[in-house]
């Protein structure tokens, strides 16, 4: 498999070019939990606002100065580094309290933000969504940018899987490959759970991708499944002049090893790209992964932005699970400025 696609943009490339993540403080992430905390229970929850930092280093120091195990901390989403953020993480500690004012002065970057306890450890995708705040600075093209920002309000963006999700030059996809290709059997539950997502979110982007190539990306082809409410709804010759967008979400495969549920023009689509990737549908069917719908196009919620001078302020909400990411790349070309961390923390993350 080639890992060199680049997606089409559903706008076209912008014209523009940016800076993001200029400063930490230019991308900030506010998780939301889909629950009320019960304020008891054996877990200890700390709303922690990081900043330099990625969520696993944080939860293995946390798990190292409660003296628990790895496993005892958890989270419901992992959240960018180069960012300023905002979540939840979950301690079991059953019998005994801890003054966290002793990690914040071990980690500057780190700050404690609530205290309190619940019945449940965190799970991930125990968050409903999250709130974004994007500075992006030295925008070269405002009019561009301003036009696009209008399109995506009434149009959406295609709901593409960020590039995290595959790792750096997509070496998530690669072990993914190889790892079906050879039938790799592992108890690592990291590594299994981290190359199966970014199968499946791989041959996801693919469908969406081709969706967009086949001028079909927001309008329900026979065979479709739309999500209206409730139900998921297959498009047959009987309704398919009676559902639009604004009445549902078209929604695309998350590959399983169960036969795909659509039917007709859809099921063509969306099969033709599973059988592009025999490596990866080997590594998912292995696992016996079953298959799962998301939708193809996704709209910020609460959108709003502001300009000041050639640096643009985002402000918007996405469910778990969506990407900001992908939300900026219909907007602009951007590039991230070279970091370095001269702080103790560089090379444990």
């Amino acid at each position: 498999m080639s890992t060199e696609i680049e997606w089409p943009y559903l706008y076209g490339a912008p014209k523009a070019n940016a800076t993001i993540k200029g400063a930490p403080e230019h991308f900030k992430v506010d998780e939301l939990l889909s629950f009320e905390l019960t304020g008891e229970g054996e877990h200890v929850l700390l709303r922690i606002e990081k900043t330099g930092e990625n969520t696993s280093f944080v939860a293995n120091e946390l798990a190292r100065f409660c003296g628990v195990k790895t496993k005892d901390v958890s989270w419901a989403g992992l959240k960018d580094r180069h960012a300023v953020t905002q979540q939840w993480f979950s301690i079991h500690l059953p019998k005994h309290e801890l003054d966290f004012a002793d990690f914040e002065k071990l980690y500057p970057s780190v700050k404690i933000l609530k205290q309190t306890r619940h019945n449940k450890k965190l799970r991930p995708g125990d968050n409903s969504g999250n709130q974004f705040s994007i500075v992006l600075t030295n925008v070269s093209d405002v009019d561009d940018v301003e036009e696009r920002l209008k399109k995506v309000v009434e149009n959406g963006v295609p709901n593409y899987f960020g590039e995290q999700r595959f790792g750096r030059d997509r070496n998530n996809v690669t072990e993914a490959a190889r790892w079906g290709r050879d039938n790799v059997r592992t108890r690592n539950q990291n590594k299994r759970s981290l190359y199966l997502s970014a199968a499946r979110s791989w041959i996801f982007n693919q469908i969406v991708a081709e969706r967009i190539k086949q001028n079909c990306f927001n309008s329900p082809v026979l065979g479709d499944l739309v999500q209206i409410g409730d139900e998921l709804r297959l498009i047959n010759e009987q309704n398919i002049g009676n559902v639009s967008s604004d009445q549902g979400e078209i929604t695309a495969a998350l590959a399983g090893d169960n036969a795909l549920p659509t039917a007709q023009d859809a099921l063509q689509l969306e099969q033709a790209q599973l059988d592009k990737e025999p490596d990866l549908m080997a590594l998912i069917r292995g696992n016996r992964m079953r298959h799962d719908r998301r939708a193809v196009m996704l709209k910020p919620e609460k959108f709003e932005w502001q300009w000041q001078g050639n640096d643009l302020t985002l402000n918007f909400e996405l469910d778990s699970g969506c990407f900001a990411t992908t939300i900026v790349r219909e907007l602009a070309l951007t590039t991230e400025p070279e970091r370095h961390y001269p702080d103790a923390t560089q090379g444990k993350n």
